[in-house]
């Protein structure tokens, strides 16, 4: 247990002790303690990152996870939730990032859409000029009159301000679907979600939560699959990075272990794939037992070059679950070019969100390699900016 022994030694008993205070994140919905300022500095141009995926396949504990790795004080819902003088909204703001979510950019509200026979997930039901307008507009540092679709009653609600900050984040149902978008993106990610998990997470929401019918959940999701299967899906094949999630291959029994795979496409603008223990190798390991415990079925771990899409791409996978958290810092140790900046951080951003869906499986994992591998886009970029500002005033 030598890897726990030294990330203990290195955290000193708290998590916070071991992340630079640039990188601490601060809790959802709390105040910043310092003056928000969400300007842009002069000559800086916002990063534009696009997470496309269907409802209810975890955007938002995977927007959770990059705001607390980007850093920055997070201010939660800019309309402040439903406290006195706040209004429903579906934006979240801190000082270094906004996350917009796409179904603002929905063409009519629930009325409409029963009126028009189409589901959401059609392109038909969404206002693809006003998204380009705004996103380049966001991305030139302007600031914007974003439209919200309000969840609660299903109206087009007053419009809110956007301003630009470092990075923005458009996560939704089409955010790769318009060329005219897709061109703005410095980097984009696809969460697919298997069929089979889709409806095991269905059913444990809206069946043992909610106390709907299994018929119901099936009928649901059978009316919204011609449409993903048209609109939502294709935007995998142009996305940079393809967090999947699929049933557990080690006991085909097991309805609740997931198997995730990060397929990471090479070639990508200041991006540069993780990959486990060797370069270009395909890797199968399985964890020491005495190093890091696993409940039933157990874990492994793969590694290696994959076409995907047609596109050469480097694939990490995880199947199983940790029984003790702490003890990724082992696997950890064998990922390499994960962008993280210190030993261990891997394992103290997973260890920050412990409560969050997916901490203690390949999801969490993913997604937070996921969130270093944008920060990393982000600092690059913006020393380019900063190298190309300073030659041309020199």
């Amino acid at each position: 247990m030598k890897f726990i022994s030294a990330f203990a030694a290195l955290t000193a008993g708290s998590v916070a002790a071991f992340a630079p205070s640039a990188f601490t994140p601060r809790q959802m919905g709390v105040a910043s303690t310092s003056s928000l300022n969400m300007a842009l500095a002069d000559g800086v141009k916002p990063i534009v990152i696009g997470v496309a995926a269907d409802s209810g396949c975890g955007k938002s504990t995977f927007m959770r996870r990059l705001t607390s790795i980007f850093g920055g004080d997070v201010v939660g819902p800019l309309g402040g939730g439903f406290e006195a003088g706040s209004w429903e909204t579906n934006t979240l703001v801190s000082d270094l990032t906004t996350v917009i979510c796409l179904d603002d950019y929905h063409l009519n509200d629930r009325n409409g859409r029963k009126e028009s026979g189409l589901t959401a997930l059609n392109p038909l039901e969404n206002n693809f000029d006003l998204m380009f307008e705004q996103v380049s507009a966001l991305k030139n540092g302007e600031t914007v009159s974003k439209p919200i679709y309000n969840h609660v009653n299903g109206t087009l609600d007053t419009p809110e301000t956007i301003e630009a900050t470092p990075i923005i984040i458009f996560e939704g149902l089409h955010p790769m679907h318009d060329e005219r978008v897709r061109d703005l993106l410095d980097f984009t990610l696809y969460l697919d979600i298997s069929d089979e998990v889709k409806l095991n997470w269905k059913i444990q929401r809206d069946m043992e939560e909610r106390g709907h019918s299994l018929e119901s959940i099936m009928a649901s999701i059978e009316a919204r699959k011609p449409d993903f299967d048209a609109y939502i899906d294709p935007q995998k094949k142009d996305a940079d990075m393809i967090i999947e999630v699929l049933p557990t291959a080690l006991d085909e029994e097991d309805k609740k272990t997931l198997r995730v795979r990060c397929i990471q496409k090479e070639g990508v603008s200041d991006f540069n794939p993780c990959y486990l223990f060797d370069s270009g190798s395909s890797i199968e390991w399985v964890p020491a037992a005495d190093k890091l415990s696993s409940p039933a079925p157990g874990m492994k771990l793969k590694s290696g070059p994959e076409d995907y899409a047609g596109k050469a791409s480097q694939v990490v996978e995880m199947d199983g679950n940790f029984d003790n958290l702490q003890e990724l810092v082992y696997i950890e140790s064998a990922l390499s070019n994960t962008k993280t900046k210190f030993y261990g951080e891997l394992t103290q951003a997973m260890l920050a969100l412990s409560d969050a869906p997916g901490s203690n499986n390949g999801t969490g994992l993913m997604q937070t390699l996921a969130a270093f591998a944008i920060r990393d886009i982000y600092e690059k970029k913006t020393a380019q900016a900063a190298k190309a500002t300073a030659e041309a005033t020199a």
